[in-house]
Formats: structure tokens, sequence, C-alpha cells
């Protein structure tokens, strides 16, 4: 079995070819990616991450959207960060939940992440799947982001399993169809 230090060195060498950067061999799908990892190494991937962002050697250029900071700043926009544990204690999870889900949307996460113009050589890097859980789910994400990131590869670092046609974070929650992105190492 292939250690998560060799599958995320292949990521790295793979992140940089021109048939990854251009989407060749994905038969005019979307260029979307999902790296699969099993959450118990959550810290290795991390710690890559940390690495990989900064790494001025790359002939791609990351763009990291971590999806648990943008659900805080978005918190932060409606000045609710301070509320939310409160709110959970009187009026429960599921209430709680109902309302983040009304105020913040895949929309507000899109706005957060735009940037232009999108360059060649430009991968947008999605990370912070597991953390934003349950305020926003890949799945659904990955829909909207479509025709805002259509000319760039999106690269999903995930916490689960992809199968192809379903997604399943960490491997543990009820699966959800998704099937236009593509494994990856």
């Amino acid at each position: 079995m292939v250690s998560i230090k060799e599958r995320l060195d292949k990521l790295r060498s793979t992140i940089q070819e021109p048939e990854f950067l251009e989407g060749n061999g994905l038969s005019n799908e979307v260029n979307i990616r999902i790296f699969c990892y099993d959450a118990a190494d959550e810290m290795t991937v991390r710690r890559f991450l940390g690495q990989i962002t900064t790494d001025q050697t790359l002939s791609c250029h990351l763009i990291e959207c971590n999806l648990y900071q943008i659900f805080l700043s978005l918190c932060d926009d409606l000045d609710i960060t301070d509320d939310i544990p409160e709110m959970e204690e009187s009026d429960g999870r599921e209430y709680l939940l109902e309302q983040l889900h009304s105020a913040i949307g895949e929309n507000e996460f899109i706005e957060k992440m735009q940037y232009g113009p999108h360059a060649s050589g430009d991968v947008l890097l999605l990370t912070g799947v597991g953390d934003v859980f349950p305020f926003m789910r890949v799945h659904t994400l990955l829909e909207a982001l479509q025709p805002y990131f259509s000319d760039i590869p999106i690269l999903v670092m995930y916490p689960g399993t992809f199968d192809g046609s379903y997604v399943r974070l960490f491997d543990k929650l009820p699966p959800n169809p998704y099937y236009r992105a593509f494994n990856e190492i």
C-alpha cells in the first residue's frame, strides 16, 4: 500500500504537469480533481499544504481557499460569530444549522473565493472540507463553482472517499452523489 507521504509527493508532481493544468484526458468535463485521504492523516496533509502553498519553485500557482476560514470570515461579516455558541445552546444545533444555511450559502462562499483574472497555471485548491462540515458540503459547493472556475483546475483535498459517483466524508457519513470530478492519485 502506498503511504500518504508518497501520494502527496506524487500530487506535487501531478499538479505541475500540463495535462493536469489544461484538463487533458477528461473528455471535455470540468477540470475538478479530488485527492482523497484518510482523516487520520489530516496533520500530514496540513503539513504538506503548508509547504506546497508557499513553494515558489512550483510551475503552477496554487490559490488556496480554506472553506472553514471562509465560513468564519462570512460569520464575521454578518457579525454573528460571537452569538453562535449561545444560539446553539439556547435554540439547539438543528435550529442553528438552519439559520446558518439560510444566511450563508454557496453564493456567499463563491463571492469570497472569486479573484481575477484567472491565469494559465492557476490551480484553485480547496482545503478545510472536513472542518467546515456541516455548514457547507463540498458536493453542493462544487456544483455552484463550476461556472466561475471552469477555466482553471480545481483540486479538492478531501478527508474521505470518492468512488467516481459519490463522495463520502470521513468514510462514515452517508454518501452524496457527485459525478463531475475525477479521483487524483
